[in-house]
């Protein structure tokens, strides 16, 4: 314990340095962004006369909505009328861009204006990221383990394991290893417990986050350090917390030169998660057989008939005091998504203490074209923040897509948070997460652009808490 707060003592006038330095470059970032948009309402003020810029923006809306519900039915129609809709949501955007072409000059200057605008949105990203630069778990440093034990996958990510040469690695490094037989189901948590009986003090997984959560739940439960490394297909959770996952040996980097964060767990019928728990039309896909090896496939497969012929249970979300009637999908995550739809964002921050729940709701090409011009506005869906969410549903059992696991749970199903349940050891230098596309806070960009150098970097992040 001691050595904790010395880590933390330490640590502190740095990061306190790089807040300020962050803050900085938020400021200027945030100033540049405005003024870029100021640049691209002028140059699109100059491209057409007033009464000509409010038709061209009444035809670029039309277009887009257009856009919208080709989009709509490709997703929904398979073949010949898939096809089409790809071809009117193209041509729609190219309409809308040859309105200009009849003037060489015109269309250079809405060219500058459309440059501004993404120049503009690029610095208020920028800008956005150096402010959330240092709001971050805190990292701890801890005495490196003396006796881990990793658990291996040699059929996970493709065979991973033996192609980054991971067990001769990590029993270089003094680990033992467990390498699991694919041919036999075996009960990972079972393992677990037994080499922490056997005297293991740092439990680690080499395979799919499904594996990763159910090691987890183990290590939560006796309070030692968990390894993850990346040697799963996707490696979400380890992409959220900023690991390699081109390389996954390196992640082995966490057992000589590591440090700890405290992160939080999601709880499913009892059953942990590291990701996230999917009911309803994303749950469907997953209990597809073939979806396992061919994903993105069988997704684009599916989904027309799930998204316009949902047959599955009528679904209800009890959501801390709010209930979602009927929603289509419903995706319930260990920490808010920093975007939208379905896992296509990612985490900022993995010790929230909250749940992230996302609800969709899409009856047609109306709603698609909403939800495709508005993204998080839109009424079609449906994004929270809780401690616990409840499903219910008008049958006995629901599919669930538990980390990528494809289940069946009885109703009502219980999700909660677990804050800070896992102590997870990473290497202290990590690439770090990508930042996710979100759409740009003009607010706090406003509040960004007119602060002050003069005030705290402490003032800052409480200003920036309360508003968020």
């Amino acid at each position: 314990m001691p050595s904790h707060r010395a880590g933390q003592e330490q640590a502190g006038p740095a990061r306190r340095a790089r807040q300020a330095r962050h803050a900085r470059r938020a400021r200027w970032l945030a100033r540049a962004a405005l003024a870029l948009v100021l640049a691209a309402v002028g140059l699109l003020i100059a491209a057409t006369d007033l009464g000509g810029a409010i038709v061209a923006v009444l035809i670029a809306v039309a277009a887009l909505a257009l856009a919208a519900v080709g989009s709509w039915w490709a997703l929904t129609h398979h073949g010949a009328a898939r096809a089409a809709g790809v071809l009117v949501a193209i041509g729609a955007l190219v309409g809308m861009v040859l309105l200009y072409a009849n003037s060489t000059v015109r269309w250079l200057i809405a060219l500058g204006a459309a440059v501004a605008w993404a120049a503009a949105i690029a610095c208020g990203r920028a800008a956005l990221r150096a402010d959330r630069a240092e709001q971050g778990a805190p990292v701890l440093r801890t005495p490196a383990p003396r006796r881990p034990v990793l658990i291996m996958n040699p059929a996970s990510g493709g065979g991973k394991v033996e192609q980054f040469d991971l067990v001769r690695k990590a029993e270089a490094l003094g680990c033992r290893v467990i390498l699991l037989d694919p041919a036999h189901h075996q009960d990972v948590a079972a393992l677990a417990r037994q080499a922490l009986a056997d005297g293991a003090d740092l439990l680690g997984v080499a395979g799919g986050d499904g594996t990763q959560a159910l090691v987890a739940g183990v290590a939560a439960e006796h309070g030692v350090p968990f390894l993850v490394i990346s040697a799963g297909t996707r490696n979400h959770f380890a992409m959220d917390l900023g690991l390699d996952r081109d390389d996954p040996s390196r992640c082995l980097l966490a057992l000589t030169d590591g440090v700890e964060l405290r992160v939080d767990l999601g709880e499913v019928a009892g059953r942990t998660f590291v990701n996230n728990a999917s009911f309803g039309v994303y749950a469907e896909i997953v209990q597809r057989p073939e979806y396992r090896d061919a994903k993105a496939s069988t997704t684009l497969d599916q989904l027309p008939d799930l998204l316009t012929g949902y047959a599955g249970a009528r679904l209800t979300a009890h959501i801390d005091g709010t209930v979602l009637a009927g929603p289509q999908a419903v995706l319930v995550s260990c920490n808010p998504y920093d975007t939208g739809w379905y896992g296509a964002g990612r985490r900022p921050r993995m010790d929230t203490g909250k749940l992230g729940v996302i609800g969709l709701t899409v009856r047609g090409a109306a709603q698609a074209a909403d939800l495709a011009l508005r993204g998080e506005q839109s009424g079609a869906l449906t994004t929270m923040t809780a401690d616990e969410v409840t499903i219910t549903a008008d049958t006995d059992t629901v599919q669930a897509g538990v980390d990528g696991e494809a289940l069946t749970l009885p109703t009502p199903v219980r999700c909660r948070i677990l804050p800070g349940a896992l102590r997870v050891r990473v290497p202290r230098e990590r690439p770090g997460v990508p930042e996710a596309r979100r759409s740009v806070d003009w607010r706090r960009l406003g509040v960004l652009a007119l602060t002050l150098p003069g005030k705290s970097a402490e003032a800052k992040s409480t200003e920036a808490a309360v508003e968020r």
